[in-house]
């Protein structure tokens, strides 16, 4: 759970904030080339002439990375721009092989939009900027051998998505947020799969502080490639607490690209910051300007899957979950996916949510395993649900002993093994009144009190019923049958 602290210890000042999200897509092939662009490889294996940039060679447009663009553009409220090209984007680092970055400049694919972000019972939206495609660089090694760098080409060309928002964050808690919806966003529309970890999806902090109440923006710091949503928190709330010093100090805050070593806490300078006339842009002649038509745009708007807002708002309103239970499911596509199966073969849709935040999650926390781990099919949840709406096991029994024997042997029926086991509840209300009766009449004094007013201890006579039938009374009836009598 977060808690929603100010970023900055003064609080004369705020802290601006201003994310650039790499996200990597989960094409086949890289960008501008057939070569392979999955994670992984051993070192300089998926490059060719076109990745090492040989003379001669020349470029040729990834369909489906445009799609995964237009995609994230539709769901993110953006406006997509039809009319397209590519610039060649000036720079030198020893492991981009051309020594420029095809990138897009003044027509990024995908303009304005918004994320959501929910903080406390507060929504916002945080406006973005653009979207634009351009390639990945490659990667230097600098642990591999004590006299050299070596690089690794394998990420030279792999397609990115690079996502801009408008300076309008203001802690390190709604850039926590921000970045965990967008993260589960391109996760749920499969064109990225959020692993910052392995890198491919990275994020730039641009960050500035000014007086509360200035509407002008202060000198903005940039720190590069944060590696994990909570390196994000605690690196904005390190630079900009540092920022403040300077000020309050007198010095000068200088535009520059910093690092941020995670096992220090520290930030550093790598570099000025550069402009965009650095770069010194201009449209890459190797590849034709690309226009979007309208019936292309259509296929991919009515392809789309319903995102995991609308259905959120379909649990709480249509299945009358939680606000709490509803932001649960949709967590991840899993957890979303697994709900939407179960509830074919079930109505009990609460039951449904209790059954995944409790016995299941608990389980997997256990295990260490993901949903898509779990051995159970999600016909054998509504089933074992629907096993504690006929009132034939009590819901304790359910998860504590058939869920266990189910897993042990998920070829079985809940019912099955329920019978096996001895479990079925009794509900012959004969039965249960001899229980009832005997349990009273062997204790005099506690009716004494009860007539009293002592009625909690209905919960001590339903317990020595649930004794004396060794777990099998159906407690519901069992403790109407305790009210009428003691009454």
């Amino acid at each position: 759970m977060l808690t929603f602290a100010p970023v900055i210890k003064n609080d004369k000042y705020e802290a601006v904030i201003g994310l650039e999200v790499h996200a990597q897509l989960l094409t086949k092939s890289k960008l501008f080339c057939g070569d392979s662009a999955a994670y992984g490889g051993d070192p300089n294996t998926h490059i060719s002439p076109i990745t090492l940039a040989h003379p001669g060679t020349l470029p040729k447009m990834n369909k489906e990375a445009i799609e995964f663009a237009i995609k994230l553009g539709l769901a993110l409220n953006c406006e997509i721009e039809q009319h397209n090209y590519f610039a060649r984007k000036n720079y030198f680092y020893p492991d981009l092989p051309k020594g420029y970055q095809v990138s897009q400049h003044t027509t990024p694919i995908c303009k304005s939009g918004f994320v959501k972000i929910k903080t406390g019972d507060e929504e916002r939206n945080i406006r973005l900027n653009r979207i634009h495609i351009e390639e990945d660089a490659g990667k230097s090694l600098h642990d591999v051998d004590e006299n050299f760098t070596s690089v690794d080409l394998n990420r030279a060309g792999v397609p990115l998505l690079e996502i801009v928002s408008e300076p309008d964050l203001h802690t390190s808690d709604e850039a926590f947020i921000y970045l965990t919806e967008l993260r589960k966003l391109v996760r749920w529309l499969d064109i990225c799969d959020g692993n910052m970890e392995e890198g491919s999806m990275r994020c730039d902090a641009n960050i500035s502080v000014r007086l509360k109440g200035d509407k002008k923006l202060g000198t903005r710091v940039e720190v590069k490639n944060l590696n994990s949503i909570r390196n994000v928190k605690r690196a904005i709330e390190l630079e900009a607490n540092r920022l403040v010093e300077l000020v309050e100090s007198g010095q000068k805050i200088i535009q520059e690209t910093r690092s941020f070593d995670a096992d220090n806490n520290t930030t550093f300078s790598l570099r000025s910051k550069e402009e965009a006339d650095d770069y010194r842009y201009f449209p890459e002649p190797d590849l034709t300007p690309f226009h979007i038509t309208d019936e292309f745009l259509k296929e991919i708007k009515e392809a789309l899957p319903a995102l995991p807002e609308a259905l959120e708002k379909k649990y709480k309103e249509v299945f009358n979950l939680s606000e709490y239970d509803a932001q649960v499911i949709c967590t991840d596509k899993e957890s979303i996916g697994f709900f939407e199966a179960v509830i074919k073969d079930t109505s009990n849709y609460k039951a449904v949510a209790n059954w995944m935040m409790g016995p299941i999650r608990s389980y997997l926390n256990t295990n260490n395993i993901e949903l898509i781990d779990l051995k159970l099919s999600p016909k054998k949840i509504a089933a074992l649900i629907q096993l504690v709406d006929d009132g034939k096991v009590n819901f304790s029994v359910a998860s504590s002993k058939i869920f266990d024997a189910l897993i042990s042997d998920s070829s079985k029926e809940p019912l099955q093994i329920a019978t096996e086991l001895n479990l079925i509840q009794e509900s012959n209300t004969d039965s249960l009144t001899v229980w009832v009766d005997e349990v009273i009449a062997k204790m005099p004094d506690k009716v004494k009190e009860y007539k009293t007013g002592k009625k909690g201890l209905i919960g001590l006579f339903a317990g020595e019923v649930k004794k004396l039938s060794k777990g099998k009374a159906d407690m519901q009836l069992v403790n109407k049958l305790l009210a009428e009598k003691l009454n």
